[in-house]
């Protein structure tokens, strides 16, 4: 039996070699979770808040022009068209062939209940554990979906570097694997490495795994890549026996300059999506939804430095196969000042944990009395809109 990979372990060998390991600027741990059901579910966390308001560009509110200024955006600006009310920011448009094909959408003016005080913390706390309050759980909604299915499995262990998904810890066992180590071995190191672990099968196969994974050799790992290189490993396991896959990409949180800073985390979210995509193939890719959430979305004015604040309202990506996409979900609030949040932000007309929940009604078959209660409690999921095909 191949014994798991520990960062004590990878840390006690890793001294005698003079490994380095670096937290990657981009992405926090992946983590996954095997299930007997059939369809496939992609979480991921934008953290930093994301501004749905420049991502879903609702150009045909009369006051959107008036209140974005600067950053107003819509057809005009070079957009792309949605459905006549919504367009997509540019730097998303790489994914028009999805939502042509059905297999792309969006949730509009979502929030967790989380409310005023805007923290970063405290607001992906609340979004992970998916409560209504701050501190009801420790543990994660995800992890409490597995605790209500039966079958599920444990994965071999894969912990190295930093950072935690919250979403998938609790009782429920799931398999950890982290991309934020950079080896930086050079060439006479790796020499060494092989040496010492020549008489240790069992490590020298995990680290030789780690290595690759970690950057596919011995310069170490492309940070600049590094959310393709967890989309391919979170799609490769996908396609045997996993069934959830949830990680974060960073990046979101665009005090200034938001015209600029916005653009490398939107290229992000692009290309893991469409790596997913291509990874899956089209099979696994057809019984797929993949679901992006952040902790709270932004300020309707921009401030003096060309950027938004952390703010209220905001938006949630839908891909995927398993999708019914080609739409705008939500009901839109209207962004003249009465209408908006203290007057400040996009107004939430709806809990983002309900589409998530009628998601995982539909994937995996939970009842709607166990996601309400047990799952995301305090929940009132609604009435299904229909996210699934």
């Amino acid at each position: 039996m191949t014994r798991p990979f520990t960062r004590r372990g990878f840390l006690a060998r890793s001294a005698l070699i003079g490994c380095s390991a670096a937290a990657s600027p981009f992405l926090t741990r992946i983590s996954l979770a095997a299930a007997p059901w059939d369809a496939r579910l992609v979480v991921i966390v934008l953290r930093g808040a994301m501004d749905g308001l420049d991502v879903v560009q609702p150009y045909g509110d009369p006051d959107y022009a008036r209140a974005r200024g600067a950053l107003a955006g819509g057809p005009q600006n070079g957009a792309a068209e949605l459905d006549g009310f919504f367009s997509l920011h540019p730097a998303l448009g790489t994914l028009m062939p999805l939502w042509a094909a059905g297999e792309l959408g969006f949730v509009h003016a979502v929030s967790t209940p989380y409310r005023e005080k805007r923290s970063h913390f405290d607001g992906q706390d609340i979004l992970e554990a998916g409560t209504d309050t701050l501190g009801a759980v420790r543990d994660g909604w995800l992890n409490r979906l597995l605790t209500r299915l039966p079958g599920v499995e444990t994965r071999t262990a894969f912990a190295i570097g930093h950072g935690e998904m919250k979403i998938l810890g609790g009782a429920a066992p799931v398999a950890d694997w982290t991309p934020e180590v950079d080896l930086a071995l050079s060439p006479q190191a790796m020499q060494l490495a092989e040496r010492i672990m020549q008489e240790d099968p069992a490590f020298h196969a995990a680290f030789a795994e780690a290595s690759m994974l970690a950057g596919g050799g011995m310069g170490g790992a492309d940070k600049a890549g590094a959310h393709l290189e967890v989309a391919k490993f979170a799609a490769e396991q996908l396609r045997g026996d996993t069934r959830i896959a949830a990680f974060s990409i960073n990046g979101w949180d665009t005090h200034g300059r938001q015209h600029k800073t916005l653009i490398p985390a939107l290229e992000r979210l692009a290309g893991t999506l469409t790596s997913l995509r291509d990874t899956l193939g089209p099979a696994v890719w057809g019984k797929t939804a993949v679901v992006a959430m952040t902790e709270f979305g932004r300020t309707v004015r921009i401030n003096g430095t060309g950027g938004t604040d952390h703010g209220t309202g905001g938006a949630m990506v839908l891909a995927g196969g398993a999708i019914r996409g080609g739409k705008v979900h939500g009901t839109w609030p209207g962004l003249d000042e009465a209408s908006l949040f203290e007057r400040r932000d996009l107004m939430p007309t709806a809990d983002v944990r309900a589409p998530a929940a009628w998601l995982l009604h539909g994937l995996t078959g939970l009842d709607r009395a166990a996601i309400e209660q047990v799952v995301f409690p305090g929940l009132d999921m609604g009435r299904d809109a229909g996210f699934l095909r």
